[in-house]
């Protein structure tokens, strides 16, 4: 068995204060440093998706351009590839991860498994090269790229647990029936 952990983006513009920060971001970001420091050797591998999109066009609709935000699937400005907006938040240790991944590079993109590696390595290659089978999900938001992320990682065959603790979502209604539709495809919530 080889385990991984899923840090989906933890990032400024998703933290307080941020452009589409959440309440709970930066105690998640603190929390999984903790986590990773008081136990380094839980995790055979921890894998970490951004958001980074392009700063010059409406990333293939997902930026509102023309029109005001949804907030369902458009949305405002956020992470931009090079930001401060884009970068970690500086409570989460980034040099506890080992695999860095970006994602909507110039298209919308949820899930950490629509992301490459900074080799280029879609996800599926990087957990094949490292035999990994069993994942746990934390990170923002519960309700749209966690979420995306942990029923991805079904589909790839994973065993999956999301740490309620270390997730923030943005509103509690949608995050609960996330949660709820996490545990029916067979997530374990721990």
């Amino acid at each position: 068995m080889t385990r991984a952990l899923f840090v989906v983006d933890v990032q400024n513009d998703f933290t307080e204060g941020g452009a589409l920060g959440v309440d709970g971001g930066a105690a998640v970001a603190a929390g999984i440093t903790r986590m990773l420091g008081s136990a380094p050797e839980a995790y055979d591998v921890v894998i970490a998706s951004r958001d980074w999109h392009h700063g010059d066009d409406d990333n293939g609709g997902h930026f509102a351009t023309t029109s005001p935000p949804d907030f369902v699937s458009t949305w405002p400005v956020h992470c931009v590839a090079g930001s401060l907006g884009a970068d970690y938040d500086p409570g989460l240790d980034a040099s506890l991860i080992d695999v860095h991944v970006r994602k909507g590079m110039g298209e919308p993109a949820y899930s950490l498994f629509e992301g490459v590696g900074d080799d280029g390595s879609p996800v599926a290659r990087i957990l094949e090269q490292r035999g990994v089978t069993d994942v746990d999900v934390v990170g923002i938001a519960t309700d749209h790229c966690v979420r995306a992320t942990a029923l991805d990682a079904v589909t790839a065959g994973l065993r999956v647990r999301v740490l309620r603790d270390l997730v923030a979502g943005v509103a509690p209604a949608s995050s609960a029936s996330a949660l709820a539709e996490l545990a029916a495809a067979g997530v374990t919530l721990a």
